[in-house]
C-alpha cells in the first residue's frame, strides 16, 4: 500500500507577543479531512511529530462554530477518535525515511508556528522532499513549517515559489493579529516567496511544482484531493 507521511505539531501552547502561553494544538478538520480522503482513497497514512510526542487538538477547532455546525463537529471528533492509536503514538520526525513514501502533508494550527518553524529535523525534511519532487502539501499554518528549511549555504529553498498560507487579514479576523509576536504570511514573503492570498476564510489552493499549499480550514479536502489525483496518476 502506497504510504503518505503526515507531519504534525507537537506543540499544545503558542507563545503570544505579552509573553503569555495560548493553548493550541494541530486544527482538527486539517488533520482528519486529508486524512480521511487519502484512507478511503486507499493510502496508508503515518504520523509522525517532533520526537514522537502525541500531538494535542485545539479545542477551538472542534466546535460547532468552528467546524460549521454540530454535526460536522461531530463526525470530525469521531473520525479522529477513530485513529486514535495512530494519534497517540507517532512516529519521531527525527527518525523519518522519506524514501518510505510517496508524498507529505503538513496540517495546520497555530502549533507550528511554536515548533515546526524552528525545528531542523523537518526543516531538512521538507528541503529533502523538496528536492525529490514527491507531492509536498502544507496547509494553513503549517507553512511555518517552511521557515525552517535551509540549504548547505543558508539559502531558503522555498524563495521564488507561489504559495498561500493563513493570512494577515485571517488572523485579524481571528484576534489574534495583535497579539502574534510575528505573522505567517510576513515571514514567507519576507524569506522571498511568492505569496497568494485568495478572499478570508475562503478555499484557496496554490500548486508550484511539486509544492501544494491550502490558505485555511476550508482548503483542505482540496488539498487532498490534489494530492490523491496526483498520486493516482503515479
Amino acid at each position: 500500500m502506497t504510504a503518505v507521511l503526515f507531519v504534525v505539531t507537537g506543540s499544545d501552547h503558542w507563545t503570544l507577543a505579552d509573553g503569555t502561553l495560548h493553548p493550541t494544538g494541530y486544527w482538527a478538520e486539517e488533520l482528519a479531512t486529508p486524512h480521511r480522503l487519502l484512507h478511503e482513497a486507499g493510502f496508508d497514512v503515518t504520523v509522525a511529530t517532533p520526537g514522537g510526542v502525541a500531538p494535542t487538538v485545539d479545542a477551538v477547532s472542534l466546535a460547532a462554530e468552528s467546524t460549521g455546525g454540530k454535526e460536522q463537529a461531530d463526525a470530525i471528533a469521531a473520525y479522529l477518535a477513530s485513529i486514535r492509536a495512530d494519534l497517540e503514538n507517532p512516529v519521531k520526525l527525527e527518525e523519518v525515511d522519506l524514501d518510505a513514501y510517496a508524498a507529505v502533508l503538513y496540517p495546520g494550527g497555530h502549533g507550528p508556528m511554536e515548533d515546526l518553524a524552528v525545528d531542523a529535523a523537518s526543516g531538512r525534511l521538507l528541503t529533502a522532499a523538496l528536492d525529490s519532487g514527491k507531492p509536498l502539501a502544507v496547509l494553513c499554518h503549517a507553512p511555518a513549517a517552511l521557515l525552517a528549511a535551509r540549504r548547505e549555504d543558508a539559502r531558503w529553498p522555498f524563495a521564488g515559489y507561489r504559495m498561500t498560507g493563513f493570512t494577515n487579514a485571517e488572523e485579524t479576523m481571528a484576534g489574534f493579529a495583535d497579539k502574534a509576536t510575528w505573522l505567517l504570511q510576513d515571514r514567507l514573503v519576507e524569506l522571498g516567496a511568492d505569496f497568494h492570498a485568495a478572499a478570508p476564510f475562503t478555499a484557496h489552493v496554490v500548486a508550484d511544482r511539486n509544492l501544494h499549499t491550502g490558505q485555511n480550514p476550508a482548503s483542505s479536502e482540496q488539498l487532498a484531493r490534489n494530492i490523491i489525483d496526483i498520486l493516482n496518476r503515479g
